[in-house]
């Protein structure tokens, strides 16, 4: 039996992140069930980030990962991260055009608020847009993240700093031994780890996970989100900003000479390996050819990933004081790519006992599992 000091249960970009700052001080082990690490959601996330969207938790931390992203490609020897894009926050109807208002409004003052533009000066912003159509709009600066090689890079970095990492391995067993915690696949002792840290990362299925350890569940909701890459005729008009229906019931990004499009669909779903629903991407593909007008009628391939959250949907990073040694780092829903840099930091700190980043203001006791 091997014996660390942390176990991190989850291989996507949770688990790799707070798995590389924890590999900082103390000696960790990553378990992942599957044969590849960032499978589920990690990899199929429209890889955005985007300040000023989400709850304040949530603005935080992805304001907060801003930095970090290219102090991160130097730590880590990783290209650049982050690619600048513009993001276009759109109202075609009267109940979007109030969401957007609002959106204004409750955020205006903070350093990332979105803009609010003209019709033409979104149409000139966006000329993947239909034009006459508008009724309102915002652009905030944005940018596309490099999923792949932010993850790559925490695993390296991981194991640059001593860390190891088991994929196929799943965290079948986890029972209490002494003070610490003995983690392994169930089948007579062979790989099992003892630690006296498990941190609990494993998205979707962060709560399976806490049963098996005898720790009670955080009420995590998984939801399946489909999207699609669709081909596009009318390539003269393929440039401009990512476009988002202000209260989201669709999105669009351009993908070299195609066009990413989801309906923004969150249906409940239990933790598994998700499945792309193809009413939702006729769905999407019929709302985004009904903004644009691009001609879009064919779909080149689609996936669909999972958005975990608890009922306030701010994440989840800390023990039950009952349970000491065991800690979430779970419930990101879809911001789990723009807050890691950020969201990681502040986990490490939090369950080694340190100090917060002073660039992270979030406190402790709102993330907590206890919180009201």
């Amino acid at each position: 039996m091997d014996v660390c000091d942390v176990v991190v249960v989850g291989g996507g970009i949770a688990g790799a992140s707070v798995a590389y700052e924890l590999a900082a001080t103390r000696s960790v082990i990553l378990l992942e069930a599957e044969p590849e690490l960032g499978r589920h959601s990690t990899a199929r996330s429209a890889a955005t980030w985007i300040p000023g969207h989400g709850n304040d938790v949530v603005r935080t931390l992805i304001a907060a990962s801003g930095p970090r992203f290219a102090r991160l490609s130097d730590e880590l020897d990783a290209p650049p991260l982050l690619r600048p894009m513009d993001v276009l926050w759109v109202a075609f109807d009267e109940p979007s055009e109030i969401a957007l208002s609002g959106m204004l409004a409750e955020r205006k003052g903070e350093p990332d608020a979105p803009v609010a533009l003209t019709a033409a000066e979104a149409e000139e912003c966006a000329p993947t847009l239909r034009p006459g159509r508008l009724r309102a709009a915002a652009r905030t600066d944005a940018a596309a993240v490099d999923t792949d090689a932010l993850h790559q890079a925490y695993v390296r970095g991981l194991k640059a700093r001593g860390g190891s990492v088991r994929t196929a391995t799943p965290a079948r067993s986890i029972s209490r031994e002494g003070t610490g915690w003995r983690v392994g696949g169930g089948d007579g002792g062979d790989g099992e780890v003892a630690a006296a840290l498990v941190v609990d990362a494993a998205g979707a299925w962060a709560d399976v996970v806490a049963e098996r350890a005898g720790v009670p569940r955080i009420g995590l909701q998984p939801y399946r989100r489909t999207i699609a890459i669709a081909r596009v005729p009318d390539r003269a008009r393929l440039r401009g900003a990512m476009v988002c229906e202000a209260i989201e019931r669709f999105y669009y990004k351009i993908e070299g000479d195609d066009l990413l499009l989801s309906a923004a669909d969150e249906t409940p779903s239990e933790p598994r390996d998700a499945r792309p629903d193809e009413l939702d991407v006729a769905l999407a593909l019929e709302r985004v050819e009904e903004a644009t007008g691009l001609g879009l009628r064919s779909i080149r391939t689609s996936w669909a990933g999972l958005r975990s959250f608890v009922p306030d949907r701010r994440p989840v990073v800390g023990a039950w004081p009952d349970h000491p040694g065991f800690a979430f780092v779970a419930g990101q829903g879809g911001s789990g790519i723009e807050t890691a840099p950020a969201l990681s930091a502040f986990a490490a700190a939090v369950l080694t006992g340190a100090p917060p980043p002073a660039d992270v203001t979030v406190d402790p006791a709102v993330l907590a599992p206890t919180r009201g």
